[in-house]
């Protein structure tokens, strides 16, 4: 049998096995709203398949009693976890009056739910960073125990957010881990067309910071330094840096053609290393999932997803004199 690795950890079998099936409910969310998007039924996707790893296994990491997340738009696997439900990703994918991120006003993948401490992300790429900064002062002022994690791509790295959050967290000491989910590419732009150094994790240095780099397609991995990452902030030594090494399987989004800029051979390497399959293996090599259990956690997922759909395309459009809501100051 091969090594347990996340007995190691402090992991459980019931807990590694719900990692999976959340990281597996996230790709067929992903999955089924590309089919959607194509039948001209939704306006839009952005992807989150072959990320799944990263963001599971860093959700997991946190306390999702109190911790506070700041996510990026692919980051379906983090927000399920931080208990975002799949109707509620469908509803805001058809833009429905339900959606509870903006009640149909937003593109999907601007995350933000109040009572599971998921702060709302804007369009401009990077704007979550200094959030997240600004909820980890509060927390160092107001003496709270929590954590702000925030996540972005390796393109926003080279944002002027990224950099002054980074700055003032550093000097500060403050409780914030950031974690870049570096895809190898900014829409269609290659990673050594995006930065100079070696790694994104190189800029932690120079912010007075820990940078750790992690292979993003095994969730007990980043898990391991997300978790470490949070003990660290918790205890008062202030912020880290993460560089989560993943692979963007799927177009930008429904709006992009991957073709163009990248060839069949390197998406099929990727495909062959595909976080899901992956994890699936080593749960069957140390006897935590059989073949009969992952039949059962499948079908149980696609119910979920089929249920999720058929809601939110029954579900009401938002009334049209309600589009100037929490725009403006009502009397």
């Amino acid at each position: 049998m091969a090594q347990n690795r996340h007995q190691a950890l402090g992991l459980s079998d019931d807990t590694v096995l719900q990692m999976y099936e959340t990281m597996l409910l996230a790709r067929k969310l992903d999955e089924r709203m590309w089919l959607l998007n194509r039948a001209g039924k939704i306006p839009f996707v952005i992807s989150c398949q072959g990320q799944e790893a990263a963001q599971v296994g860093a959700a997991f990491a946190l306390d999702r009693t109190k911790d506070y997340i700041l996510p990026y738009y692919r980051d379906m696997g983090v927000v399920l976890t931080f208990g975002m439900t799949p109707t509620e990703l469908m509803l805001a994918a058809f833009a429905k009056a339900e959606d509870p991120n903006s009640g149909g006003r937003q593109m999907p993948g601007h995350f933000g739910q109040k009572k599971n401490r998921i702060v709302t992300g804007s369009s401009p790429v990077t704007t979550q960073v200094p959030h997240a900064v600004g909820f980890a002062l509060a927390a160092k002022m107001e003496k709270k125990d929590f954590v702000a994690f925030v996540t972005f791509g390796e393109g926003s790295s080279n944002q002027g957010d990224f950099h002054e959050g980074a700055n003032f967290a550093g000097v500060h000491k403050l409780p914030v881990i950031f974690m870049c989910e570096n895809n190898k590419y900014a829409i269609s732009v290659p990673i050594s067309k995006q930065l100079a150094c070696e790694k994104v994790s190189d800029r932690a240095i120079g912010y007075g910071m820990p940078g750790y780099t992690v292979d993003g397609t095994d969730p007990l991995e980043v898990y391991r330094v997300v978790k470490e990452a949070a003990d660290r902030a918790r205890r008062g030594e202030g912020p880290t840096l993460i560089e989560a090494v993943t692979y963007r399987l799927t177009s930008h989004s429904s709006d992009d053609d991957h073709r163009i800029y990248r060839t069949e051979e390197e998406l099929a390497e990727a495909r062959a290393k595909d976080p899901i399959v992956s994890f699936a293996n080593y749960l069957k090599e140390v006897g935590v999932l059989t073949d009969a259990l992952d039949e059962d956690i499948q079908a149980r997922v696609m119910k979920q997803v089929n249920e999720a759909t058929d809601y939110a395309e029954k579900a009401p459009y938002a009334e049209p004199e309600h589009a100037l809501r929490y725009v403006y100051a009502e009397e």
